[in-house]
């Protein structure tokens, strides 16, 4: 673990896996519940943490490096369900990489318990993780231009929910009509890290 000072009042914390970095959010957003830890912003990325607003960064910096982060603990939270039609017009690719039929991906990505781990491109993009390291998939050798919103995609060990048409380079599996992002629903943001997520496909 390395803890790296950033201005006057703020602190990157780098770790060495998501799974870690998953955890020290984890321990760190407990800490800011239970009053020991003072700090406004606490945000997770793949392989780090930042924490902003600190009033004692050095010393945060030393307390964390020398100590042990537990692992994160079960997740408690009801389960997010979002409908998906496996209509992607990559699905076949994804497919042929995973050695299975088209129907199969669906099956196996249906039948996947997701994981936010952290949130970041795009209001409301969560990166999902759940799926085996066998099924990481590269990103598209050219991207798109436009990518409709709702579409479920994947990119290496993750999979991701555009909430808007954007530019991307993701592989697009599917197609969902959830709302990721809503400016009047409170929270705006249906996923945040640490939600688990389920994709349900037709009946």
């Amino acid at each position: 673990m390395r803890a790296l000072p950033v201005g006057d009042a703020a602190l990157l914390v780098e770790v060495s896996s998501g799974d870690e970095a998953q955890a020290l959010h984890a321990e760190l957003v407990r800490r800011r519940a239970e009053g020991s830890l003072s700090v406004r912003e606490i945000v997770p990325a793949a392989r780090t943490v930042l924490l902003d607003g600190l009033t004692d960064p050095a010393r945060l910096a030393a307390e964390l490096t020398a100590s042990e982060i537990p692992p994160a603990p079960p997740r408690a939270r009801e389960v997010v369900e979002l409908p998906v039609r496996y209509d992607g017009p990559d699905l076949a690719d994804v497919a042929a990489h995973w050695g299975v039929s088209p129907e199969e991906v669906a099956r196996i990505h249906a039948g996947t318990e997701f994981t936010v781990a952290f949130c970041g491109f795009a209001p409301g993009f969560g990166y999902l993780t759940g799926l085996p390291a066998r099924y990481a998939v590269p990103r598209r050798a050219t991207p798109r231009t436009a990518v409709p919103a709702g579409s479920v995609a994947l990119a290496g060990p993750y999979t991701g929910v555009y909430p808007r048409s954007s530019p991307g380079g993701w592989q697009l599996i599917g197609t969902t009509d959830a709302v990721l992002w809503d400016h009047a629903r409170v929270p705006a943001a249906l996923l945040s890290p640490g939600t688990r997520v389920r994709f349900v496909g037709p009946a």
